[in-house]
């Protein structure tokens, strides 16, 4: 089980937002475990936080934004790739303006500036996403393409094609997110000749100059209208270069465009909270398109249901189970423990006709008790915790929190209960806080937080 992590020492870094052309201070400090990524605005009142979160994303125009309650932190991409790339899972993002430093146009600045700042091991689990099934996912609109196959290990291949003799088919690829570092981190953003005057004229890329972005010549100019560039970018002279770039900068690779694209779905990926365990392939991606697969990825991970095959053998079976849980029928409300970690399991409550409470809810309209719903996931959730201790026979578990409960569709005889429940923080002095949600025929039934504390009785 890998470990999350964070910096060991606050560094900072200071820059020109592409967009606002604003310039901005950052500081980058050590996070608890579980804190995951938080940009916090010190130049407003309060000093109010937004997490890095596929939840907040505001607009996609050009970049990524983060938007909370009219709090806004824009153009996060570079930096959370770069974070990504350095598998650093929790981490403080102070600044003091709205728009974080476009540097060189790349995230080399900020894997450079987090190296400095030392990543360093928490003693906290890190959670992966790892897909049960294949994915694919299509944004008719700009025909973007997502293909993600599971896989114990991470990589990642971005084709762009844009239709032009300066850029059509072209592709990136990593095989491991170690990979990014060297491969991608330096990449520079691009954008093609005739969308500048547009975006000039919306009021972006105010920061924007011919040392942080690939300007990419797709037609033919005139003296004045070079000349006037270069009063615009306030240079000399501007030249179309032989392979049709407008600034007088080499490309670092012939296909950096697809390399910053790649650097690109990296960041924006990053904003579903745990690194992706898949073999994934990208088509003409795009920030609008990454978030709208990044909230399709997002609701698989919410609604990850468990795969239970009657044929296979469980983790626990019920002797085991009755091993560990001081509880006996009528009041046992778990059959089987089919996956069991560090952070997760998953159990099985077969719903049967004979179950005494059927009796007396209903008579005629036999309905599976809500609060039994919640006490057999926690039952689960007791042999997760129990099993953290090397002698769990001595020990008792109490509920201490019911929060969030919620019942989605009745449970009736005949039914065959999923129950997963996750940490949603470390097991600190025998105290367990868990999330967690009970499938049938794929579908949640119920979902809540639990909280319960194990006590040694013997």
């Amino acid at each position: 089980m890998k470990k999350q992590n964070t910096i060991s020492i606050e560094q900072k870094i200071r820059g020109v937002g592409l967009h606002t052309g604003l310039e901005t201070n950052v500081i980058f400090k050590p996070a608890e475990s579980n804190t995951g990524i938080k940009f916090v605005r010190t130049d407003l009142e309060g000093t109010p936080e937004i997490l890095a979160s596929i939840d907040l994303v505001g607009e996609t125009n050009r970049s990524t934004q983060l938007s909370k309650g009219g709090i806004i932190i824009q153009t996060t991409e570079h930096v959370l790739a770069a974070a990504a790339a350095l598998e650093i899972d929790n981490l403080i993002i102070e600044m003091d303006n709205l728009e974080l430093p476009i540097l060189d146009g790349s995230a080399a600045p900020f894997v450079e500036i987090l190296e400095k700042a030392q990543v360093i091991e928490q003693e906290a689990t890190k959670s992966f996403f790892k897909p049960k099934r294949n994915i694919y996912f299509k944004v008719e609109e700009t025909g973007s393409e997502y293909f993600l196959e599971p896989s114990d290990d991470f990589s990642l291949k971005v084709q762009i094609d844009y239709g032009t003799d300066i850029l059509n088919n072209s592709e990136a690829i990593i095989t491991d997110i170690t990979e990014f570092r060297t491969e991608c981190a330096n990449a520079r953003t691009f954008v093609f000749l005739h969308e500048l005057e547009n975006l000039l004229n919306q009021g972006m890329i105010k920061g924007g100059d011919l040392e942080n972005a690939i300007v990419l010549a797709d037609k033919e100019l005139s003296k004045e209208k070079l000349s006037n560039l270069a009063q615009l970018f306030n240079k000399k002279e501007v030249k179309i270069q032989k392979n049709g770039t407008l600034n007088n900068l080499e490309l670092r690779y012939e296909n950096e465009p697809a390399r910053h694209k790649l650097l690109d779905v990296i960041g924006d990926l990053s904003l579903i909270g745990s690194p992706i365990k898949g073999k994934l392939v990208v088509k003409k991606p795009g920030h609008k398109a990454n978030v709208a697969f990044a909230k399709k990825m997002n609701e698989i991970m919410k609604m990850s249901i468990p795969i239970y095959d009657s044929q296979q053998k469980p983790v626990k079976d019920i002797h085991q189970i009755m091993e560990m849980l001081p509880h006996r029928p009528p009041f046992l409300l778990i059959d089987k423990i089919i996956e069991l970690s560090e952070n997760h399991v998953v159990g099985i409550k077969n719903v049967t006709m004979n179950e005494d409470y059927f009796q007396g809810h209903f008579p005629g309209a036999p309905v599976m008790p809500g609060v039994l719903q919640v006490e057999a996931m926690a039952q689960a959730g007791g042999i997760l915790l129990l099993s953290s201790v090397p002698d769990p026979e001595n020990y008792l578990t109490y509920f201490m929190k019911i929060d969030k409960a919620k019942f989605k569709q009745k449970v009736l005889p005949g039914d065959t209960i999923i129950f997963k429940t996750e940490l949603v923080s470390p097991i600190r002095r025998g105290i367990c806080h868990m999330f967690g949600q009970g499938f049938v025929g794929g579908k949640v039934v119920m979902e809540a937080e639990l909280m319960a504390q194990m006590k040694k009785v013997k």
